[in-house]
């Protein structure tokens, strides 16, 4: 009995020393230790929203269009319209089954990809109403679309990445990517770049051939991206980092320590600035010139960032609430 006993409590000992699940049979999450430079850092109580907006559930992606900020709720189903000029939420529209990746805008509307009913909600961005239900399911919740001056782009979760034409609402090409490809985004040029964080790559697709160009490798795992100062800059999840591509040259002429390693998160630009956030350190800011981070504020909130129009807006889903900071004031 004795040796049983000694051998249950060497075997208990051993489980314990190992990283636990989390509740859900989650992994625990990857601690983030943010930038090594204690000049940039700052907390979170140190940041003064210009305005608070209240969207109970889990406001989550942002997209800013003329004089409006939308952002879509997973468990409620909806899509809220945030006016810029009276702070308040003047809408909220019911999309479908769990709103789960990035959205985007384009054409006077709003795309909202569903994890729930596998399909792309659009909404008419002047009646606040749901004009079409498209049936194609995004290629992951963690992911997103982006808009061109003549399609929709969307990494579907068969793998491909398809062009849609807004006047039909149909798919008019099919583009195979990289496995585990979930985000894309369009550059000034036209160009439509996709992120594969299975292979850490990211790609360029020409939209005159509707073909993969180049597959520049990036830091590991990258996902959520942007484009802005003559560059894509990729949101690498595996050590946190930030990549920067040159658009002309298809090269890598930066990677910068955040230390944002982990999943969730999001990434801008605006006005000379890459802005990034993640749980922990909602708000980190990368100046284009310099290449390092100028600014880290740690502490509750984020998950989800855009910039534009002199503001930052950052959904702080655990709370509940998105905020809407003066750029300026950071």
């Amino acid at each position: 009995m004795k040796i049983w006993i000694g051998i249950a409590a060497v075997a208990a000992a051993a489980w314990a020393q190992q990283p636990q699940m989390k509740k859900g049979n989650r992994p625990p999450r990857i601690p983030r230790p943010g930038v090594s430079d204690a000049s940039v850092k700052h907390p979170m109580s140190e940041v003064k929203p210009d305005a608070v907006f209240d969207v109970p559930g889990v406001p989550d992606w942002l997209v800013i269009t003329k004089d409006a900020v939308w952002v879509s709720n997973k468990p409620k189903g909806t899509v809220s319209k945030m006016d810029v000029k009276t702070n308040q939420v003047a809408a909220t529209i019911e999309v479908g089954k769990q709103p789960c990746s990035g959205i985007t805008a384009g054409f006077g509307s709003i795309w909202a990809p569903l994890c729930g009913d596998k399909a792309l909600a659009r909404i008419d961005a002047k009646t606040n109403k749901l004009i079409a239900t498209l049936p194609f399911g995004p290629a992951n919740s963690e992911g997103g679309l982006a808009a061109s001056k003549n399609a929709i782009w969307y990494p579907t979760d068969k793998g491909t990445l398809v062009r849609i034409d807004p006047k039909k609402n149909a798919v008019v090409a099919e583009i195979p990517l990289p496995p585990g490809s979930n985000a894309a985004e369009v550059s000034a040029d036209g160009s439509v770049w996709v992120t594969s964080t299975e292979k850490s790559l990211l790609v360029r697709v020409d939209p005159k051939t509707n073909k993969i160009v180049a597959e520049i490798p990036v830091g590991e795992k990258p996902r959520f991206l942007c484009t802005g100062a003559g560059s894509v800059w990729t949101y690498d999840q595996g050590k946190g980092t930030i990549t920067r591509v040159d658009i002309a040259t298809n090269k890598v002429v930066a990677t910068i320590e955040a230390g944002l390693p982990g999943g969730g998160g999001e990434i801008d630009y605006f006005d000379g600035h890459v802005w990034v956030t993640a749980f922990e350190h909602p708000i980190t800011k990368i100046d284009v010139k310099t290449n390092k981070v100028v600014g880290q504020w740690s502490g509750p909130g984020g998950d989800a960032i855009q910039a534009g129009n002199g503001y930052v807006w950052l959904s702080n889903l655990r709370e509940h609430n998105v905020w809407k900071i003066k750029a300026g004031s950071l």
